[in-house]
């Protein structure tokens, strides 16, 4: 029997804990089920675990990860997108270990940043699968860990196990967007209070949903929607490969057709990508009047993003009102602020040169000064305040200034970075007591709502006036049609007489470069860029897809950008 309202939720102090309970009172509801795509067209192979077998396998890896390290050893997460990896997730948090969630060596991109991870946390124990225990070994030769491949486990190790407490449940690494990678230490309490928050907010608590989601599961919002929300509640959660949506997007919607109330997420390209590749023929079969909320919660929510993803799957039943901009940092286990479902989507039309000057000003939507911004709804069970980010005043409704968060999902700090903590972590408030987290971003409160404007770090000033980088971004991928969407940075660098812009672009797929007239593109974006935010552009570089970096999570990395730019490593014959 799979009965779609779940029983009541109790109060437990940890995941596992939720885990035992499911299994003892609702013990042949489907939990996780992971859909595989083994060929290129298949419509995917459901694989289930019920709560009594989720248990079952919990104790199993909880038990043989007990007993290859202390509690309070780090357990680092190698594993494909999978059940497997849930049950080496929740295995290393019942053994009382710290699990630390990453991903496969093989990942494009990302083996320095493993090996860096890896280093920090300290892992003395790599979880794996059978399917690639020999790629993780040779990528672990000289790192002294123990491996275990978590579906190797055998059912009858689960005897062995015993419950043990520890206060940190998992090290969340940051995407790196802006700095080094560092690990959140995230306790039992703040995983169970954030998915009680996000529960809350996307109406979750009181009505039965299934949780559908391809983000991986080393993300933050991925763990938390797909992992910790559906252990709270006692929901489905239904996952499938990210690679398994990049090769055929159709087969997200697919999932959120099938299953009743469901509740996603992605981010702004994964809307655009849907929006531009699902053909009339895939959506033939598709329903959409069912899916209960789509939450964005991108860097930063695109509003034409949403608009244009409503229009494309209207006649699919897709309600105009299930689109969710949301806020969030790994430093708060994720979920910050959202926008409900069943609300329309917060738009506010701001003056752009007031909004430079740290003023949140309305304007008429469609002056060419003006920038509209997503509002990202109100806090989920926290506590915001907007403030200087020198004085740390607190600054009135309309003010631009750093988001600062205060709530029980807060983590407890950088693991290993006492300095750092004490810096993020420790902010005073005049008249506002306790700690306060800074969040390194800009925002400000118009209506109630919470506005993020950009990234502190990533201001770019001139001639003493701020210009946000995604503004930017914005409008040199709106000048030409060769510029990719969402794959480009701009960002400052030291110039003779102050700092420069610059703006490293990608094009489309679908030409070459050689096919491009760049000079004529480099024309369009410089004209776009001054006109609208009276920026002289010091440099155009356009490259090759897939050459602006971008973090384990996907988000581009100014940063990163901004250091290949400066080492010259982008071409000189694609400058302009």
């Amino acid at each position: 029997m799979d009965s779609r309202r779940p029983p009541l939720v109790p109060t437990c102090r940890s995941l596992p804990e939720y885990v035992r309970h499911w299994a003892e009172t609702t013990p042949d509801r489907r939990a996780f089920t992971f859909v595989d795509h083994p060929a290129a067209h298949s419509r995917g192979v459901h694989r289930t675990l019920t709560w009594r077998r989720l248990d079952l396998r919990m104790r199993a890896v909880a038990a043989r990860l007990a007993a290859e390290a202390e509690p309070g050893a780090r357990v680092a997460l190698l594993c494909p997108q999978g059940t497997e990896y849930v049950t080496g997730f929740l295995g290393a948090l019942a053994a009382g270990l710290v699990a630390v969630p990453l991903y496969p060596p093989h990942l494009p991109g990302q083996a320095e940043r493993l090996s860096a991870v890896l280093a920090d946390a300290g892992a003395t124990v790599v979880v794996t699968t059978s399917q690639i225990l020999e790629a993780v070994r040779d990528f672990c030769d000289e790192t002294p860990v123990r491996i275990v491949a978590v579906d190797q486990v055998p059912d009858a190790a689960a005897g062995a196990w015993q419950p043990v407490g520890e206060r940190v449940a998992y090290l969340q690494y940051t995407s790196g967007s802006t700095r080094t990678p560092a690990g959140v230490e995230i306790s039992h309490a703040n995983v169970v209070a954030n998915a009680r928050q996000a529960l809350s907010a996307y109406g979750a608590d009181t009505r039965p949903v299934t949780c559908v989601g391809w983000l991986p599961l080393y993300h933050d919002m991925g763990l938390v929607l797909s992992v910790a929300a559906p252990v709270v509640r006692g929901l489905l959660s239904v996952l499938m490969d990210p690679a398994a949506f990049l090769h055929e997007p159709v087969r997200w919607l697919r999932l959120l057709a099938a299953h009743p109330r469901a509740l996603s997420a992605a981010p702004n390209f994964a809307y655009d990508y849907c929006t531009s590749t699902v053909t009339d023929a895939q959506k033939a079969d598709l329903r959409l009047d069912g899916v209960a909320a789509l939450i964005n919660g991108s860097e930063p929510v695109r509003l034409h993003t949403a608009d244009r993803f409503h229009a494309a799957f209207a006649g699919q039943g897709l309600a105009p009102d299930v689109h969710c901009p949301s806020y969030g940092l790994a430093e708060a286990t994720v979920f910050v602020s959202a926008s409900r479902p069943g609300q329309p989507l917060g738009r506010f039309a701001l003056d752009r040169d007031a909004l430079a000057a740290g003023k949140a000003l309305p304007a008429r939507p469609d002056d060419p000064r003006a920038v509209v911004l997503a509002g990202c709804g109100t806090p989920a069970g926290q506590r915001v305040r907007i403030a200087d980010p020198v004085s740390h005043a607190v600054l009135s409704e309309g003010e631009v200034g750093e988001i600062l968060v205060q709530g029980p999902n807060v983590g407890r700090g950088y693991w290993g970075q006492d300095e750092h903590t004490r810096r993020v972590f420790g902010a005073v408030l005049p008249g506002a007591p306790g700690s306060w987290l800074r969040t390194g971003d800009l925002g400000t409160v118009l209506d109630g709502q919470l506005i993020v404007t950009g990234r502190l770090k990533d201001l770019i000033v001139v001639d003493g006036r701020n210009h946000y980088p995604q503004d930017v971004e914005g409008t040199a991928q709106d000048a030409h049609p060769a510029v990719r969407r969402d794959r480009l940075a701009a960002f400052g660098v030291p110039g003779g007489s102050g700092e420069r812009v610059v703006v490293v672009a990608e094009h489309v797929r679908t030409t070459s470069l050689a096919r491009i007239d760049v000079p004529e593109l480099v024309r369009a974006v410089r004209a776009a860029v001054s006109g609208r935010h009276g920026l002289r552009l010091a440099d155009i570089v356009l490259v090759p897809p897939g050459t602006v970096p971008r973090t384990s999570s996907g988000k581009v990395s100014r940063a990163r950008t901004r250091e290949r730019y400066l080492a010259g490593a982008y071409a000189v014959g694609s400058q302009g």
